[in-house]
């Protein structure tokens, strides 16, 4: 990967790190989670419709995709931001970084029921162990008072999380991605402005409230959505989402230093646990190479029947025979 590559990826694994955190200054403010979420989504919008609208086709692309795209906005957007921002008001920005770390394992397991035929094997399914022993790890501690009623709105905000890129990757791959992500953005701030509007704060929020919603909005929305396209470009699908696995460090180590939140010992091990789970569990094995077709599917019928009808005889005409191999 190139110097470029490099600066993309160090970018990505901080400007998707710490939104925990300003979500955390925001609702101690305290603003409502309906404020933040379409705070966040109008600014992103703003900066990106123009783009979308420059790059030609965004109504017909609209309406082609609409269901698809309607979907991707619920799962993605509108349901888990909303979700994870309320849980926050009552859990650690650092605790909610490490939950969401758990994606790339629900993401494993899901993937399942779009049609992944691909054998897990012992190392991911080792990994999704792992994975899930650090999530249980995390979260027994908070299974009192209101703390669980957190814990499942992080998990809804997982399980969001791990089915849009499905939904885009399945239904969305015509798109241009600022063409989707810009019509997302703009509905689920129409969603949540009347919420909006009711929560709408008597007084002026201080400056680092004012600072933490411009920079969720602008940096870890619109500008995060530009690098991660770029990134994408310089070292390919596969390889720029690895920066996921450095997101939940950054929320660590921004809830410790900034809002003085512990790191125990119970953390460090949270962490190493989920982490080495989602390497594993997301890890392509040797025997991606080598995955034969599922003989429900199209590839595999054509493959039983061939299988079935053996070799073509070869006629007494070669040049038939060469023709036909090409």
């Amino acid at each position: 990967m190139t110097a470029r590559g490099w600066f993309l990826f160090s970018l990505m694994g901080v400007v998707w790190g710490i939104p925990y955190l300003l979500i955390k200054v925001a609702v101690d403010a305290p603003l409502s989670p309906s404020m933040v979420v379409f705070t966040r989504c109008a600014l992103g919008a703003a900066l990106l419709l123009p783009f979308a609208i420059r790059q030609g086709g965004l109504p017909a692309t609209v309406r082609t995709h609409w269901r698809p795209m309607l979907a991707f906005a619920c799962i993605e957007i509108i349901g888990p931001w909303w979700t994870l921002t309320d849980a926050e008001r009552h859990l650690s920005s650092s605790t909610a970084g490490l939950l969401i770390a758990g994606v790339p394992i629900v993401g494993v397991a899901l993937a399942r029921f779009f049609g992944e035929t691909e054998r897990l094997g012992v190392r991911r399914v080792v990994g999704l162990g792992l994975g899930l022993a650090g999530v249980g790890v995390l979260t027994v501690p908070h299974l009192t008072g209101g703390d669980a009623r957190s814990l499942a709105e992080v998990l809804v905000t997982v399980i969001g999380y791990a089915t849009a890129p499905l939904i885009a990757a399945r239904y969305l791959k015509a798109v241009p991605t600022l063409q989707l992500i810009a019509p997302c953005l703009a509905l689920a701030a129409l969603v949540y402005a009347p919420a909006a509007a009711m929560t709408w704060p008597s007084t002026m929020p201080s400056a680092s409230v004012l600072t933490a919603l411009a920079t969720l909005g602008v940096v870890c929305t619109a500008v995060a959505f530009v690098a991660f396209l770029e990134l994408i470009k310089e070292a390919g699908p596969t390889r720029a989402t690895v920066f996921t696995y450095v997101n939940p460090a950054v929320a660590v180590a921004a809830g410790a230093i900034f809002l003085s939140e512990p790191l125990t010992a119970t953390i460090l091990a949270a962490f190493t646990l989920i982490l080495a789970g989602s390497v594993l569990a997301t890890a392509s094995g040797a025997g991606a190479a080598t995955r034969r077709p599922v003989l429900g599917h199209p590839e595999g019928r054509v493959l039983a029947k061939r299988l079935r009808r053996g070799p073509e005889p070869r006629s007494d005409r070669p040049d038939r025979d060469e023709a036909r191999a090409r």
